[in-house]
């Protein structure tokens, strides 16, 4: 199931933690920028679009729409974009728009995403290696 890059493909999985892996990766780097100009005039807060709107239209899972129940998927975005629309509703007087207790909230829970898809990585490479016996 790995390629010979030592990464897993061809499950989507796999491919799906990779592609989860790549957001949040992306986000800390932007979060981090965020706090960095924390005292920057008129410095514009920034994040991701949800990791749920990177994936609506790609192909990380096919999902059979096989009822007329089921919910279509359509087309999206992609990892590298930026949500402008969630700014704080306060500015420094200098015009810097950066919360550093949300930036920090947003820290976490992108720290906290990380260790699950991590987790759930390991978990299911440890079911495939005794599905295999190894």
């Amino acid at each position: 199931m790995a390629a010979n890059d030592g990464t897993a493909s061809g499950v989507g999985l796999f491919d799906l933690a990779d592609k989860r892996l790549a957001w949040i990766d992306r986000r800390q780097q932007l979060l981090a920028q965020n706090l960095a100009n924390a005292d920057t005039p008129g410095w514009q807060a920034k994040d991701l679009k949800s990791f749920a709107a990177t994936l609506t239209g790609t192909s990380a899972i096919d999902l059979a729409t096989t009822s007329p129940q089921h919910i279509a998927i359509g087309a999206g975005g992609a990892i590298s974009g930026v949500d402008r629309k969630a700014l704080p509703e306060e500015r420094a007087p200098d015009g810097n728009a950066v919360a550093i207790d949300s930036e920090l909230t947003k820290v976490a829970q992108t720290n906290d995403s990380h260790a699950l898809v991590i987790n759930l990585y390991q978990t299911y490479l440890g079911m495939f290696r005794t599905a295999l016996d190894r």
